[in-house]
């Protein structure tokens, strides 16, 4: 029997509520999909928490309801409440999570607590019934991670970022040359305009053999070469800014490629020599994943190891309930749900829900 699974989503700054179910075709799957952005931080520069907690508040039982008239259905209807219980900002997830609780209790259908980043990992099993194991780059404003998918909640730590996610430095670059907020699609649209071979930027870590990830030495490269060039004042300097994207850009690329062939040998080991795997399997998941040019070269770089590349669409990489209804369907798969006393997170490691997946 078919299952509908509601999604709330507030970890951040997009208040987004998503129905869907287990469809046996992939396109069937995704009844609505609202995502409310959060225009009251363009005049900062980036996400003030506490503002976003207001917004979300203010919006998450609208978009919840159009969600659900999107998908024509009543609550009645729904086989599980999911919502994203962490990472993220803390107020923010409590304002989705007390609502989702809430809800839930109501309506008399069970709870989800989602691990946000999980739900990044498994939308490509809702678009393209990837299977298990997969090698996952997840990679978006907050987080930067290499990781091995052995199943819902089991996931292996091969590397993480020390200090800045790439999204993050993405949103830096942009504020230093003035290009906006948000950073990532800003500098990779001022970058098509430039010349990627005009400046170089060191690669950090480049002599470690790890699949660790370091950003704030390339941020502060780049921000120099900005005062460098400019002064501070690139308004006169258009193709100084498109050329800084650019380098900029391809050194973030040549850093997700050394990080990921090193990963690739060490998942090839860990599970593709095993003869249950029929398929190599490479995700990339997150904010940054809507990147195309970075997307260009994972692909590159995966047909050297006659992998396969996956990203979800454009419009699933960001943010979005979708992804944290789906989750919460796989969850409820395997019976793992959740009572009324579970707790919002700001910290939350994948590799902490092994337990629960075993529970």
């Amino acid at each position: 029997m078919t299952k509908l699974i509601l999604g709330i989503e507030t970890s951040c700054d997009e208040t987004a509520a998503a129905v869907v179910c287990d469809a046996a075709t992939r396109e069937a799957r995704l009844c609505s999909n609202i995502v409310h952005s959060q225009l009251e931080h363009l005049e900062f520069g980036g996400v003030v928490p506490e503002i976003a907690s207001r917004a979300h508040a203010a919006h998450v039982d609208q978009v919840v309801a159009e969600a659900m008239d999107q998908a024509k259905l009543n609550y009645s209807a729904i086989d599980a409440v999911a919502v994203t219980s962490g990472p993220g900002l803390i107020g923010g997830v409590t304002v989705g999570l007390m609502f989702g609780k809430a809800l839930a209790a109501s309506i008399g259908k069970p709870l989800i607590g989602v691990n946000h980043l999980e739900g990044h990992a498994l939308t490509v099993r809702m678009t393209d019934d990837v299977a298990f194991p997969f090698l996952l780059l997840l990679i978006s404003g907050g987080h930067c991670q290499i990781l091995a998918v052995e199943g819902v909640g089991r996931f292996k730590l091969y590397g993480t970022t020390r200090d800045d996610a790439a999204g993050e430095v993405f949103d830096k670059v942009a504020k230093m040359l003035g290009l906006g907020y948000p950073g990532g699609p800003a500098v990779e649209k001022k970058a098509r305009e430039g010349d990627a071979g005009r400046f170089t930027f060191p690669i950090p870590l480049a002599q470690e053999a790890t699949c660790d990830f370091s950003f704030s030495g390339l941020k502060t490269s780049v921000m120099r070469e900005i005062q460098k060039q400019a002064e501070g004042d690139l308004a006169r300097h258009g193709q100084v800014a498109a050329d800084i994207c650019a380098g900029f850009q391809k050194t973030v690329g040549d850093v997700l490629v050394q990080r990921m062939k090193r990963a690739l040998l060490r998942f090839e080991e860990d599970y593709w020599q095993c003869n249950d795997v029929q398929k190599r399997q490479v995700v990339v998941a997150g904010g940054v994943a809507a990147n195309v040019y970075l997307r260009g070269r994972l692909t590159d770089l995966c047909a050297e190891f006659d992998a396969e590349f996956t990203a979800p669409p454009l419009a699933l990489c960001t943010d979005n309930a979708a992804m944290i209804a789906w989750a919460g369907l796989e969850r409820l798969r395997l019976g793992l749900v959740d009572d009324l006393s579970i707790a919002p997170r700001a910290r939350w490691k994948l590799e902490e829900l092994r337990a629960a997946s075993k529970a």
